[in-house]
């Protein structure tokens, strides 16, 4: 196993992309142990992906694509506007919400971030924010993305560990919606300090209402997702497909559909689903290696060793959590330490859809934490902030989402409040 950790700190280091970090890790780690097990390779990584629960991943994805070039996010921003912007400091909550309503649509937090970026830096800009607060703030919105379902990392989760898809996109409703409103306290703290005016005089209802009914092409689809779900009319796959026709419908009622642009939209989506699938088929080389060295079980066996009380179990957890995360990116860490952490969970007790809901919630959280938050690199790059102060603002983001997913770590009754009363969860 020291081979193998010498071997990941010295590929990692020397900035190999991370599917092949694992890749190669993996491969030392099974040739280290015997040399045999490296015929199975190629098994182990279509293993990794032949999964029917993925197969949603790359509809979420062209949803999102096809949302953004239809101009359905630009109708959904306006009408959000209108709804806060009458408050003080009402362009930073209206970013907090839209950022909340895009993530049940395209489900990415670089996506989110990215289009927030364009759209409404400017504004925040222009009305009196600080460059590096604005930045921040969308940068931490962004993550909101994996947490309100649809959630990719949710289904990577739960084929990895066999929780249901549908369970988690329902957990992630409460959890999604608490921390928008913890970021909301940082926000009026922060328009408290600087005395912020209004973006808009006052609360204009005709204006409102006209905004409403141009939003609700945009607006039906996360609801075609999310409620297709829930209900049960719509597996997660089929509700991503769906969901992909009713974003094509809603570019067509707004006219503004770029047609002649759907090859590059494919394109992307392409892209971005190959990169998540092989991520967790190279992923899975190193996650056969551990399972081959029974790494799980002696790990779960050192932590129960120096204590198996389930509250402090579950500190222990976070707080590796925390460092994997400023150190990992998401879906790999994800990748690999699932079957780590369910033999623990096993163990102590603990609700395998509660657990995998604050699992996930940290990995998503670790996006915005320093030194290696993703969405930071790509706010960095569209808004030209620099990085070290950008980790500097989004500090205060980070501080209140993991005070809401730590609570809702020693709070299963609230963190499974939705699944349960959908038949989920303990």
């Amino acid at each position: 196993m020291g081979i193998a950790l010498a071997c990941f700190a010295a590929v990692l280091l020397l900035g190999m992309p991370i599917a092949f970090v694992l890749a190669v890790t993996g491969m030392i780690h099974l040739g280290a142990i015997d040399l045999s097990y490296l015929a199975v390779v190629p098994q182990r990584m279509f293993a990794g992906i032949n999964s029917s629960s993925l197969t949603c991943i790359p509809f979420f994805i062209v949803a999102g694509e096809l949302m953004n070039g239809g101009g359905v996010t630009q109708r959904l921003m306006e009408f959000v506007k209108e709804l806060v912007g009458y408050v003080k400091g009402g362009l930073a909550y209206a970013t907090i919400v839209t950022a909340a309503i895009l993530s049940a649509i395209l489900g990415s937090p670089n996506a989110v971030s990215s289009i927030l970026c364009s759209v409404l830096l400017p504004d925040l800009k222009k009305d009196g924010y600080d460059m590096e607060f604005g930045g921040a703030l969308i940068a931490a919105s962004g993550v909101l993305g994996p947490i309100i379902p649809p959630s990719t990392t949710f289904v990577i989760f739960a084929t990895l560990s066999g929780v249901s898809v549908k369970g988690l996109f329902m957990a992630g409703i409460i959890p999604g919606l608490l921390i928008a409103a913890a970021y909301a306290v940082v926000v009026a703290l922060y328009v408290q300090k600087k005395q912020l005016p209004r973006t808009v005089a006052r609360l204009n209802i005709g204006r409102l209402f006209r905004s409403f009914v141009k939003a609700i092409p945009a607006l039906i689809v996360p609801l075609v997702i999310v409620g297709g779900v829930m209900t049960g009319a719509f597996t997660p796959t089929e509700s991503g497909a769906v969901a992909c026709v009713a974003a094509v419908a809603a570019g067509a009622i707004y006219r503004s559909f770029d047609f002649k642009g759907l090859p590059k939209m494919l394109l992307r989506a392409g892209s971005a689903s190959a990169a998540i699938l092989f991520i967790i088929a190279t992923g899975n080389i190193l996650g056969y290696s551990l399972e081959v060295d029974n790494i799980p079980s002696r790990v779960a066996g050192a932590v129960l060793s120096l204590t198996s009380n389930q509250h402090i179990v579950i500190l222990l957890l976070l707080l590796g959590m925390i460092v994997v995360g400023c150190l990992m990116e998401a879906t790999a860490a994800i990748t690999i330490f699932t079957p780590v952490m369910m033999t623990i969970v096993a163990a102590i007790g603990m609700d395998s859809l509660h657990f995998g809901l604050v699992f996930c919630m940290m990995m998503t959280i670790a996006l915005i934490t320093p030194p290696v938050g993703m969405v930071l690199f790509v706010t960095s790059n569209i808004s030209k902030i620099e990085l070290s102060k950008l980790n500097r603002a989004v500090l205060p983001f980070c501080a209140a989402a993991l005070i809401v997913t730590f609570a809702l770590a020693y709070l299963p009754d609230v963190a499974l409040f939705v699944p349960r009363l959908f038949g989920y969860g303990a």
